[in-house]
């Protein structure tokens, strides 16, 4: 490494270079394109008009020894917004103003750090509006919508910052896009940010941070920082908004948290994406609206000026490191400006490549044999789903275990939860084991349909995963067939479980075998027929579809011999019937349904 000055020439950078310290002087400026440029102590861009150009996802990346950069000069970097006029993005700024020459870390000024491009170095000051919509050409961003969260648990915790207030370095805030693009570029242009940075934390409340350098920032580094352990649960979080709503009042908006956490090897990640809810007027959550189908994901190395909510586990600090710094390319397969990005082969064999995940069709990653994944999908009313993810390593234990783990600890009206003492898991982990019994939560505000799915299960080979209804005892696999059921209002807490064997698999079939019960469709009188001439005492009829959907259930049904339910209502198709006697044996038969 060497000391390099420059003075009143223009200088490229076109490959990747390091220094132990860069000054800029006068009119000079340094072109990075493509790369990065690494300086291990301080960049010094003395007067201001020395400037530092980061183009086509070139990044600065400074080592721990910086004593804090100086001058008046500025560093330009670009980000690209992912929303229209209606909908925030969450930011954090990788530089502050420059509004005097000190060593330290200097806070964000949308009028002075926010930038329109006009050509390849040149840029204008973006405009700020009092209207609600900002605009793409010339750039003019609506000031009612900049605001931070440092901390707090409710709505009224925002904290406006408008067209003159500012953001501390390390700290998020919220921006609405432009009219007519979900694609906005923003130069953000000032003294560059370096060194340790510290945010709080308070016990159980959230706080906006993010990415306060020009480069990547690597997520295993940060969540895993000795310091952060201590103060945070863990998880990151994302906002998106459905943005086929065209409105700026509260009472429309839908939208919510993704939740992102990774093991402290980088192995394994755990990305949940938001399910969507409408809000009241006070900020509180609503009935459930629709699921989130962007594709939109977080990866491990989160890029340049993304802003995402913590939480606090404990009163205390929470620091970004220089140490925590990557140059990954958001272009790259495991980087994201929580935005839908199409993963090629190209992406996974990159020369910028640092512990390279595979992600398979549907978004999500592909873990090694070691672990152990399975997805729950759970709908309500088939109108929105709660997403749960469950890990299994042998690492994991029976406690809480931080980087695999995820808690849900705002549930949403109608909503579903993987449960540990009374600790309700969005994302959870356990070493595995066939006789394991996982709680499952779930929670509704109105009576409605419920159902469970399995989505993504990988390393289980032939191993059934079963859902147990503990209040009529049947055990439902999965792999197989859906489970779908009514529920009213309420929270149930002890009523489902997930299971890896079924309870009743060790009982004996004894009366099923040796009795004459029949049980088939008999299309020419529309009718399902059991024939039970023993007399064996019946506990349930359930009938379902071929997706798995309840469609018809008969209830302690005693000791009749003969038994004939209507079947005109159903469409023709295949079905499965499923008897289950008081003593919990089992029977299941398809039957074809065909009306004439």
């Amino acid at each position: 490494m060497r000391n390099t000055y420059i003075k009143t020439f223009l200088f490229f950078f076109i490959l990747s270079t390091s220094y132990a310290q860069l000054s800029v002087r006068n009119s000079a400026y340094v072109f990075v394109t493509d790369e990065v440029l690494y300086v291990e102590d301080d960049v010094n861009l003395e007067e201001a008009d020395a400037t530092l150009y980061l183009r086509d996802e070139a990044q600065l990346i400074q080592g721990a020894g910086t004593t804090g950069n100086s001058g008046v000069g500025e560093l330009s970097v670009y980000q690209t917004g992912t929303v229209h006029n209606y909908a925030y993005n969450y930011w954090a700024s990788p530089v502050g103003n420059t509004l005097s020459n000190t060593t330290f870390n200097r806070s964000f000024f949308p009028s002075l750090n926010l930038h329109e491009v006009t050509g390849l170095i040149t840029s204008d000051p973006v405009g700020l509006t009092g209207s609600y919509d900002g605009v793409a050409s010339p750039l003019e961003i609506a000031q009612y919508w900049l605001w931070k969260y440092s901390p707090g648990t409710d709505y009224s915790d925002w904290d406006y910052v408008g067209a003159t207030n500012n953001v501390s370095p390390g700290f998020g805030f919220t921006m609405k896009g432009s009219t007519g693009s979900t694609a906005q570029l923003y130069d953000y242009r000032g003294k560059p940010n370096s060194g340790s940075i510290v945010t709080s934390v308070l016990d159980g409340q959230f706080t906006l941070v993010g990415n306060p350098y020009p480069s990547a920032v690597d997520a295993v580094d940060y969540i895993h920082d000795a310091t952060n352990a201590s103060s945070i649960t863990g998880t990151l979080f994302f906002w998106e908004q459905d943005l086929t709503v065209m409105s700026h009042n509260l009472t429309a908006y839908v939208g919510g948290y993704a939740t992102y956490t990774i093991s402290s090897d980088g192995m394994i990640e755990s990305f949940v994406p938001a399910v969507f809810n409408t809000v009241n007027i006070d900020g509180t959550l609503n009935t459930g609206g629709a699921t989130s189908t962007s594709g939109k994901a977080v990866r491990r190395y989160i890029p340049i000026a993304q802003g995402f909510m913590i939480e606090g586990a404990a009163d205390g600090p929470v620091v970004i490191r220089n140490s925590h710094r990557e140059y990954y390319k958001q272009s790259d397969s495991n980087s994201e400006f929580f935005k839908t990005a199409a993963l090629t082969s190209e992406d996974t064999n990159s020369p910028n490549a640092i512990n390279e995940l595979e992600y398979n069709e549907e978004g999500f990653q592909i873990v090694g044999s070691e672990y152990k994944r399975f997805r729950l999908n759970v709908d309500f009313n088939q109108q929105h789903t709660r997403q749960l993810l469950h890990n299994f390593h042998a690492s994991a234990t029976d406690g809480f275990d931080y980087g695999l783990e995820s808690n849900n600890s705002n549930p949403n009206p109608a909503d579903a939860y993987f449960m540990l003492d009374e600790t309700a898991y969005i994302t959870q982990a356990h070493n595995f084991d066939v006789d394991l019994k996982i709680p499952l939560g779930v929670i509704i505000d109105e009576n409605m349909s419920l159902t469970v799915r399995l989505f993504d299960v990988q390393n289980f080979d032939d191993q059934p995963i079963f859902l147990h209804d503990i209040e009529t005892d049947i055990y439902y696999n999965l792999n197989e067939l859906n489970f779908d059921t009514n529920l009213e209002a309420g929270e149930y807490k002890e009523r489902f479980e997930i299971t890896f064997k079924d309870g009743n698999e060790s009982l004996s079939v004894t009366e099923f075998e040796t009795s004459n019960f029949t049980v088939f469709q008999n299309n020419t009188a529309s009718q399902l027929t059991i024939k039970n001439p023993d007399a064996l005492s019946i506990k349930s009829v359930v009938l379902y579809d071929v997706a798995g959907k309840r469609v018809m259930q008969k209830a302690n049904l005693s000791n009749n011999t003969l038994y004939e339910f209507p079947t005109t209502n159903f469409s023709d198709g295949v079905y499965v019937v499923n008897v289950t006697l008081d003593n919990k044996e089992v029977l299941n038969k398809k039957i074809i349904v065909t009306n004439k």
